[in-house]
């Protein structure tokens, strides 16, 4: 007979890291706050994207053509636990999570590549 609680663990540990990430650029500062329902993938997302010229925040792009890719950190900043429902959607406890940290860091103007 199949155990419920050991498949839902099981799928509570088969999934990825989902949260709030940073892009940091250690030369100036600034920061860019996101959110994933996969961090990994996310993080390699980006530095695909900033590597081939081709995020769509082009101050960001810009600073990282500048500065190179060894004066920019990708950082978690925090993570949402799975829930037992197998159905659950997380994207907006990430929305309100991201929403949040935004409050918090205030990633805009001097301090951030985010936009209001």
């Amino acid at each position: 007979m199949i155990d419920k609680k050991e498949l839902k663990k099981q799928y509570k540990q088969s999934l990825p890291r989902m949260g709030i990430y940073r892009i940091k650029n250690v030369v100036n500062g600034k920061i860019f706050l996101g959110s994933s329902l996969n961090l990994h993938g996310k993080s390699n997302s980006f530095k695909f994207q900033l590597k081939s010229g081709l995020h769509v925040n082009s101050e960001l792009q810009r600073d990282f053509n500048q500065f190179g890719e060894e004066n920019f950190v990708f950082e978690i900043v925090d993570t949402l636990e799975p829930k037992e429902d197998i159905s659950y959607n997380y994207s907006d406890d990430l929305k309100v999570f991201l929403e949040m940290w935004m409050e918090n860091l205030q990633p805009y103007g001097e301090l951030g590549y985010n936009k209001r």
